[in-house]
């Protein structure tokens, strides 16, 4: 596996006095023991479905292919209406994989259509969209599980009327929708309309559903080799089965690392990539960190009020926004660098500048290079100062190391969740917003919901400037 997770700079060795000891890794045997043997018993149970992603999809894959080159052929733009795993993991995965411009070279060169996703109800938003794309050649992708996602069914009815006024019975032919095969109001309008379908497996919840048709079917139409992608899940999935130690899971040992370093105090999770083309994983992660762990109670009902607060930078960019924060503000973060051993392309840095030793000095080397010397120089300068980080090492950016990669981090979710004694996979805390919502648009059943909104603490003149 060409994915390489070094945590050095977490040691007491190298931190003194705000660094993990030897001692606590060995002590931490049992624990990373029993988070294996519970994510593994429940392997594929319950919201563990998607841990049969890498192996099970054979069928779905064929026909994803299928579709995807008929979309292709017949189309000129791709927009994705989602919120939450189904918009950040097709954003993600889009953005590491394709061209960092894509959208803007021409259809000689992308051989695919363009590619939007539509994942925030904020109306200018939406009406540029409409602005850009033409009804006649382009596909909607509609993905909520549910089907009562709020934001999501917004968007659909209003894309919905305006395809029916524009095409009548036809509109059918510019939807695909992705959604559960069992329940929930999307499979019901799919069937009454007749659109194409794809399906969320039960077991699969939004910030774990990248690697099913949720993500795997608009990679596809952008050209993305998604067989490629779940070759890397597969290899990551049986590293982490067969090994119960920090010392060859990667997944596992990232766990327990930050479960320590949460008991140290250190309630900030920091992603920060050195490459623009994983922006967006960051953005993923958090989701699928901060949802999954930030819990009220644990499985046994005991008031915890656990979590570490995801944070998303982007290196060299954030260094020039937060890495003083991150160097002389409290010690309560881990920062994980994401690195990559090799860029698919590089800069020449010409001969210029000569007297301007100041910027002379950046001459005869190569973009890459400097971005390279940049991580280096953080990583330097944070742990001179005592502050936790650790780096993945991508060999290079490409399906199969995106496959592993996300992969790698959903299996680490998992294994803290068994070490925090919570549930990984519910959200209550999202459930309160979106009764509010209904509340307040009166959606029938919300009633008592509204009245006790109307009964809140109402705003008072004293305390607006």
């Amino acid at each position: 596996m060409s994915i390489k997770v070094n945590y050095n700079n977490m040691m007491q060795r190298v931190l003194g006095e705000h660094g993990l000891t030897d001692q606590q890794l060995a002590q931490s045997a049992d624990l990373c023991l029993h988070a294996h043997q519970v994510v593994e018993q429940n392997r594929g149970k319950g919201m563990q479905g998607w841990m049969d992603s890498p192996y099970n999809q054979q069928d779905v894959v064929a026909r994803i292919k299928e579709v995807a080159k008929r979309i292709q052929n017949e189309c000129e733009t791709f927009v994705v209406l989602g919120i939450g795993g189904s918009a950040l993991g097709p954003i993600a995965v889009f953005n590491a994989l394709k061209h960092l411009y894509y959208n803007e070279l021409p259809r000689s060169v992308r051989k695919a259509p363009k590619f939007y996703v539509l994942d925030n109800v904020d109306p200018e938003r939406i009406s540029a969209l409409l602005d850009v794309i033409d009804l006649n050649t382009t596909i909607f992708n509609v993905i909520t599980k549910s089907g009562a996602t709020s934001e999501t069914m917004s968007q659909y009815l209003v894309v919905m009327d305006m395809l029916n006024k524009k095409f009548g019975r036809k509109a059918r032919e510019h939807v695909i929708a992705t959604t559960s095969e069992s329940r929930g109001n999307l499979i019901k309008l799919a069937t009454e309309e007749g659109y194409e379908t794809f399906y969320i497996p039960d077991g699969v919840g939004g910030r774990f559903s990248e690697l099913c048709p949720v993500g795997l079917l608009p990679a596809a139409v952008v050209g993305i080799d998604i067989e490629e992608m779940l070759r890397g899940a597969r290899e990551m999935d049986q590293l982490c089965q067969n090994n119960t130690s920090i010392d060859k899971n990667p997944a596992l040992a990232m766990a327990l690392l930050q479960h320590l370093s949460i008991k140290q105090g250190k309630n900030v999770s920091v992603m920060m990539p050195y490459a623009d083309s994983l922006k967006y994983v960051a953005d993923w992660y958090c989701q699928l960190w901060g949802e999954s762990l930030g819990k009220e109670k644990d499985v046994d009902g005991n008031i915890v009020n656990v979590g570490q607060t995801p944070l998303k930078c982007l290196g060299a960019t954030d260094q020039h926004i937060l890495i003083q924060l991150f160097n002389e503000g409290p010690y309560d973060k881990v920062i994980t660098f994401l690195e990559v051993a090799n860029y698919r392309t590089d800069i020449f840095i010409p001969a210029g500048c000569d007297k301007v030793p100041d910027v002379n000095f950046l001459c005869n080397n190569t973009m890459g290079t400097l971005l390279s010397n940049e991580l280096y120089a953080t990583k330097y300068a944070l742990t001179k100062r005592g502050r936790s980080n650790f780096t993945i090492t991508l060999d290079k950016v490409d399906e199969y190391h995106i496959g592993a990669l996300l992969y790698m981090l959903q299996m680490q979710t998992a294994y803290i969740g068994v070490m925090l004694n919570i549930n990984a996979y519910n959200q209550p805390g999202v459930e309160g917003g979106k009764n509010a919502v209904y509340a307040l648009f009166g959606r029938k059943g919300y009633e008592a919901f509204a009245e006790e909104m109307k009964n809140a603490p109402q705003d008072v003149d004293k305390y607006t400037v």
